[in-house]
């Protein structure tokens, strides 16, 4: 059986994708299959996905487009009508073989709810991709009023921390050099486990004792606020802990947090910046931004702009808000869908210039450089370079200029 997959949305997807991939080979019952791993984190990204399934449908005639994925489970209805799909797998089945064997009925849709493990992945790395993405944690016990994902994926619920360590090091073993810590709320690590404490920075720890020739450990995007002690201690003194955190702030005003039932303030944002610069000099920040969230003022507005200045961001992920049918937030007085736009195009442009000042500031200096595909690489920060070396390989290297993207390598 040809298997090819189309994955959108997170790097928990991203990986997922590669697991399905190789369960549906090992189920082989003949013929083309295409499974598509959805995600509904917004509008735009369902219907990006039915637009990719039509697609499909007129250019691989007679092959099986099997759906998964968040938006199998929480827009099942839409994708169900296509007459494109042969079928939808839940996300508590998707990563069983069971769910592969060639079934034709909907499989476990409905069923994450009442998922309690986080089942251990065991790859060699993912197909196509330099670093390797790790799960290590799925699901969200809360309840922010715009996300829908709790429901696509459950509640919060770990990989046991040997399991993770045996993953890491079958990567290793494999020629990896550069792991990322994934999940849905990576943060909450540990916290569903009965049998005595674990948290993020225990599980960071024990990977970096456990596989000793891993080059370097990143951590996917993390709720600043459930930060713990022994993860700020390692990226404090961890070297192959990477310095740079991806931070999940939504807003810089207080009430639209609070209205979002977020959990930090914007004076913990900024404070916890500040703290993780001076355990770790030189460390890169990014953010997941939201533009013109239900009742959100230009005033309001303007401190997520300042926002970027205050807790020195560099890589923003901007989303203009769209509301998901079922959450709180969708009840709230929208703003206008130009305004939306408009403030998400000047969220923007402000990341575009945080991110040329950071270029600038990158200029002369020596870096270890992870190359990827395509004669790029990505910095200790996460910088991406223009580099000439092997996929896989680290370097050091002098930044001679940028151009307004990426840092360029002597």
């Amino acid at each position: 059986m040809a298997v090819e997959t189309l994955t959108f949305g997170c790097r928990l997807n991203t990986v997922e994708s590669e697991v399905m991939r190789a369960h549906a080979e090992a189920g082989s019952t003949g013929g083309d299959l295409v499974l598509v791993n959805t995600c509904a984190v917004t509008a735009e990204a369902g219907r990006q996905a039915r637009k990719a399934i039509r697609r499909l449908a007129r250019e691989r005639p007679g092959a099986q487009i099997v759906v998964t994925g968040c938006g199998a489970e929480v827009e099942t209805a839409d994708y169900a009508a296509m007459p494109e799909v042969a079928r939808l797998v839940g996300n508590a089945a998707k990563l069983t073989p069971e769910a592969w064997d060639g079934a034709s009925a909907h499989t476990g849709i409905g069923a994450v709810m009442a998922a309690r493990d986080a089942p251990p992945t065991r790859i060699d790395g993912v197909a196509g991709h330099t670093r390797a993405f790790v799960p290590v944690q799925n699901g969200c016990d809360h309840r922010c009023t715009f996300c829908v994902i709790p429901f696509g994926r459950g509640n919060s619920r770990s990989v046991p921390l040997p399991a993770v360590v045996d993953q890491v090091a079958r990567i290793v073993a494999h020629g990896g050099r550069e792991v990322v810590l994934t999940g849905v709320d990576l943060t909450a690590y540990g916290r569903d486990f009965s049998g005595g404490p674990a948290t993020l920075g225990h599980l960071v720890r024990a990977i970096l004792d456990g596989v000793p020739d891993l080059a370097r450990l990143r951590l996917s995007s993390i709720d600043s606020i459930e930060a713990d002690d022994g993860l700020l201690r390692a990226i404090a003194d961890e070297p192959r802990l990477m310095p740079h955190l991806h931070l999940s702030l939504q807003s810089g005003d207080d009430l639209i947090l609070k209205r979002m039932k977020r959990r930090h303030t914007r004076a913990d944002a900024v404070a916890f910046c500040e703290a993780v610069r001076r355990l770790r000099p030189g460390t890169v920040f990014g953010a997941d931004l939201i533009a013109g969230f239900p009742t959100e003022t230009e005033a309001q507005f303007a401190r997520s702009l300042d926002l970027v200045a205050e807790c020195g961001l560099t890589h923003l992920h901007v989303f203009p808000y769209s509301p998901r049918p079922g959450t709180p937030a969708a009840r709230m007085p929208m703003v206008a869908p130009e305004i939306v736009r408009e403030r998400a195009s000047r969220l923007r442009e402000a990341g575009a210039r945080a991110l040329a000042c950071h270029l600038d500031g990158e200029v002369g200096r020596l870096h270890r450089v992870l190359a990827e595909r395509g004669g790029t690489g990505r910095t200790e920060g996460f910088t991406p370079v223009r580099i000439a070396a092997e996929p896989g390989e680290i370097r050091t290297v002098r930044i001679t200029t940028h151009d307004g993207r990426m840092l360029i390598a002597a």
